[in-house]
Formats: structure tokens, C-alpha cells, sequence
């Protein structure tokens, strides 16, 4: 078995459950370790580190290390391209998921210079999704990290450059061209922009969530599940997400409860026949998750759950917690002049441009578009058709 990256840290330490994002994100394998229980491993953090108990320290299988890294740091370590060769393209995709890089492949074929930015990982949230089993032309079924890695060659070969673990901080008009202002401080400009930036997954805002999350508290099923190896965890999220992910979590988990605030569950009936189909899990409806209770080491003690139909509180014992309870668009950059819904997805017209000329959303960031992965791809193409047409109408393309 190839040696791990093994991340040395606290259940505390924000810069710890950042690094471990970091690398769930990215899709990359690591060992865990946590130096309040595990005294061997304090002693070897303060002998690496000349005394200090700097977390997290990060050790690679070629025997390196870093220190308190920041995510730059670590995107250069592993060798990920995060600044562009240029400063100006044809049309810039801010969003590596289906959508973008479906756009992205569809806009290098008709020959414009194409530049794509991601935040995370090429792929998205499909990129970490265990099995694609919905798309269309795979009739198996495909593991999102594989289906992530041939949409992202095949972007590559029709020439659209792409750029990871780099975050868009802004974009504005200049004139006749478009600015798009990345984290680090550099600046591209396009005729055109698309955000294909697609949804991350809404919390509970509740007391505890805040302090529990990356420790006890998670979001992604094949990031965290395998840490729960004969435990029992908790589901929030009665729709088709908490049951896709509670089912792959049963991989790992001695026994899966998902927890729904309606009377009844959201989930398709197949997924429903599945999970019934299980004496490993159980669904249990009309409750409210409440609080997350903490012990003094800041590891999930209990869980408050309320009966809305007996306003009865209990508490349950899980030994962690995934939640999926929908979605919230990933648009904190976008400028006010966009238009959005209540809920921040971008409105578009029918041709998929934003109330911004120039700029086109698609994909799960667009206001009343189906959160699917074959129709974010299929709208991506879609917005790559219609930034050809808008070029043209400028006499650039």
C-alpha cells in the first residue's frame, strides 16, 4: 500500500480542520492523527518542531513537511496549477465542476482561449460523489473522482487552460472587457464570464455546529466516512443527498440514522426502498436537530433532538454527525449589480446571461436550475453556445 500524507493535529485547531478540508476536497488520501490522544504523537510534533506543539504538522510520504501551512502552501506542495499563463482570455469559466469544464470543453473547441478557475478540485461536488449512477452514458455507473478526472483531460485537450485550489475574490466591468480578481491578488480579463460555481451544502446554525465542524460535524461522506468505522452516526436530511451519502456510509458505520424535520422524507422511492431494505439503518421523521452539546476536549457529546409532534427533547449519542439539508449557491464574489433570488442564486435570462452583460451563470449557481449533474453539464454547453453567439454579436468571434 503507497504511503499516506499523515496530518498531525487537535479537534480545536481551525487550521487543522482547514488542511483536512483542504485535502477531502481534493480528493486526496490521509492518515489522521490527534496529538491529545496520542501521546507518542504529541512527543514527535514537539521533537519535529523544536518543542512546539505547531498543528497541524503535515508529513508526506517523501518524508517532508509543513508546518502550519496555508492552503497556497499546500496546493504548491502537491503541484497543483493555481495561477494562469496569461492575463487576458476569451471567455473565463469561474467553476471547475460539470458544468464549467463541460462548458470549458465546448468553448476550447470552437477555438476561444478559455481560461478555467476552481476554488477546490477539479470535478466539484461530483468529483467526490462515490458513484455516478444517473449520468447518462455510463451504464454502470462511474466513480466521481474518475468521471472529475476525464471531463477535466478532455477540457485540457481541446485547449482550455484550468487552474485549482484557487478562489475568484471578484469580478468587474472595465470598460468593454470583464476583471476577474483571484484570492492571491492577480487579475484576468475576458469578453465573457461564466459562473459555474454550483452550491455548497447548508448548515444547521445551531448552537455547537460552528465549533464541531471538521471534528464530530461533517459534509462529505467520502471525506469523513471512513472515520467512523464501527460507529454509529447520524444523517440530518431526509432527501435524496442524505440518503445517497448514509447509504455509502454504511461502508463504514456499525449503524446509519437519518433524521428528517418533515413528517415525511423527500428521498426517490428507489433510494427509500434501499434504505428500508437495510437493518443497518433507520429513518426516523418530524424531529428537529436542535443543538450539538460538546465535551470539554470539544468532541460531540449529544445531540438535541426535539419531537415536533410532542415537543419532547431528547438526547442522542451518535459518534458523529453528516448533515444534508440542501443547498446554498457559492456567489459570495459576485457583485451587487447581479441579480439574485431570495436565496442568492443568479437570475438569467433565457440565453443564461446575468443582469451584468458579459457574464452568464449556469449550472447549480443559477436561479431555477435542477441541482443535477447531467443537466449542469448540459446547461454548461448551453452557456458555452451562447457566449459564442454574445462574441460574435461584438464582432470577436
Amino acid at each position: 500500500m503507497a504511503a499516506k500524507i499523515v496530518v498531525y493535529g487537535t479537534t480545536w485547531c481551525p487550521d487543522c480542520k482547514r488542511a483536512k478540508q483542504f485535502f477531502g476536497e481534493h480528493r486526496i488520501q490521509y492518515d489522521w492523527v490527534d496529538i491529545e490522544q496520542d501521546k507518542e504523537a504529541a512527543a514527535y510534533v514537539e521533537k519535529v518542531n523544536n518543542g512546539a506543539r505547531s498543528v497541524p504538522t503535515i508529513i508526506f510520504p517523501d518524508g517532508s513537511r509543513l508546518v502550519e501551512p496555508s492552503n497556497a502552501e499546500l496546493a504548491e506542495k502537491l503541484g497543483l496549477q493555481t495561477k494562469a499563463q496569461r492575463s487576458f482570455y476569451d471567455v473565463i469559466i469561474i467553476g471547475g465542476g460539470p458544468t464549467g469544464l463541460s462548458a470549458a470543453i465546448y468553448t476550447g473547441r470552437e477555438g476561444l482561449d478559455t481560461l478555467v478557475i476552481e476554488r477546490a478540485a477539479l470535478g466539484g461536488q461530483a468529483g467526490v460523489t462515490q458513484v455516478l449512477d444517473n449520468f447518462p452514458g455510463f451504464d454502470e455507473g462511474i466513480s466521481g473522482a474518475e468521471f472529475a478526472r476525464r471531463l477535466a483531460n478532455q477540457a485540457r485537450r481541446f485547449g482550455s487552460e484550468l487552474l485549482e485550489a484557487q478562489e475568484v475574490a471578484g469580478i468587474q466591468r472595465d470598460g468593454q472587457y470583464l476583471c476577474v480578481r483571484t484570492a492571491d491578488g492577480a487579475e484576468y480579463g475576458a469578453k465573457a464570464v461564466l459562473i459555474a460555481t454550483g452550491s455548497k451544502y447548508r448548515r444547521l446554525n445551531i448552537p455547537g455546529e460552528d465549533e464541531l465542524i471538521g471534528g464530530n460535524v461533517h459534509f462529505c461522506a467520502t471525506c469523513d466516512g471512513a472515520f467512523y468505522r464501527d460507529k454509529e452516526v447520524l444523517v440530518i436530511g431526509g432527501g435524496n443527498s442524505g440518503f445517497e451519502e448514509g447509504l455509502f456510509l454504511t461502508r463504514f458505520a456499525r449503524k446509519v440514522t437519518i433524521v428528517e424535520f418533515a413528517p415525511q422524507v423527500k428521498a426517490s422511492a428507489i433510494l427509500q426502498e434501499k434504505v428500508a431494505g437495510r437493518d443497518d439503518m433507520e429513518v426516523i421523521t418530524n424531529h428537529a436537530v436542535k443543538e450539538f452539546r460538546r465535551t470539554k476536549d470539544n468532541r460531540l457529546a449529544a445531540v438535541l433532538v426535539e419531537n415536533r409532534a410532542t415537543g419532547e427533547v431528547v438526547e442522542w449519542h451518535p459518534d458523529g454527525v453528516f448533515v444534508f439539508i440542501g443547498l446554498s449557491p457559492n456567489a459570495d464574489f459576485v457583485p451587487e449589480e447581479i441579480e439574485r433570488d431570495r436565496w442568492g442564486f443568479i437570475r438569467t435570462t433565457g440565453t443564461l446571461m446575468a443582469s451584468l452583460p458579459g457574464v452568464f451563470a449556469a449550472g447549480d449557481v443559477r436561479a431555477g436550475s435542477t441541482k443535477q449533474a447531467a443537466a449542469a453539464a448540459g446547461e454548461g454547453v448551453t452557456a458555452a453556445l451562447m457566449m459564442r453567439q454574445y462574441l460574435k454579436s461584438l464582432g470577436d468571434a
